[in-house]
């Protein structure tokens, strides 16, 4: 088990003031996230003009920054296909990257999962299947993906907790039908961030945190940035 920072996102820059939108600034908050207790940094690569982007010269100077600062930690990133906007585009920056990140994050909502799944296997980098709803667990099952991922990742943007429990339920168990056993990291967004953190911690499942999936504590209050965030999350592990 695991809790993974999640420290930007898709979130604009008025989102937070400690919102991390350059190498630089990913670097500096990656460090204080492990230091929390993050055993793994997700992140969003962001161009000059600091929107997400897979371009290879965005890319490789992040993964790399990251590095230096975050030695020997895992680095993963999004393929999300609204950063590009065109498939053939997030094949072809795929293919350039030069400072490869561990795993990447695919949504297997999205129409090419499969083609940007053999693109990252093909260049050695682990995957994160992306499961929101019980039909991208039955296309996964169905792609015959299941056995040859990194990890499962359940995110669930339902914000009502008795819907959104539900269909965490839903893809647990076609994943426990289709005999599929890999890490499990579980995750809510926004006003479910920590009912998930603690279902994930009592299920034995790793879980992730940041401002890429909401930026209050608990108690309701807005947290200092990814670190806080983080310490708040290893604590509750801790805990159970």
């Amino acid at each position: 088990m695991i809790v993974q920072a999640c420290i930007n996102g898709a979130r604009p820059s008025d989102f937070h003031p400690a919102l991390p939108l350059d190498p630089d600034a990913m670097a500096r908050d990656g460090a204080a996230s492990i230091a929390a207790g993050a055993a793994e940094l997700h992140v969003h690569a962001r161009g000059a003009d600091r929107r997400e982007s897979l371009a290879p010269e965005a890319m490789d100077e992040t993964v790399a920054a990251i590095r230096r600062a975050c030695p020997g930690t895992l680095i993963g990133v999004s393929t999300g296909a609204w950063i590009e906007k065109d498939d053939l585009r997030t094949l072809i920056a795929i293919s350039g990257w030069r400072e490869l990140p561990d795993y990447a994050s695919v949504n297997l909502s999205e129409t090419a999962a499969p083609v940007v799944m053999e693109s990252l296997r093909q260049r050695g980098i682990g995957i994160e299947a992306g499961l929101a709803s019980v039909a991208d667990a039955e296309r996964l099952v169905s792609l015959d993906h299941g056995g040859r991922v990194l990890r499962v990742l359940i995110e669930i943007s339902e914000q009502a907790l008795d819907e959104a429990f539900a269909v965490a339920d839903g893809i647990e168990h076609v994943l426990q039908r289709a005999g599929i056993r890999r890490s499990i990291l579980l995750h809510g967004e926004n006003a479910t961030v920590w009912p998930f953190v603690k279902r994930a911690a009592a299920r034995k499942f790793s879980t992730r945190v940041g401002l890429e999936d909401g930026k209050e504590l608990s108690d309701g209050s807005v947290a200092a940035g990814n670190a806080t965030l983080v310490a708040a999350a290893v604590g509750i592990y801790r805990r159970a």
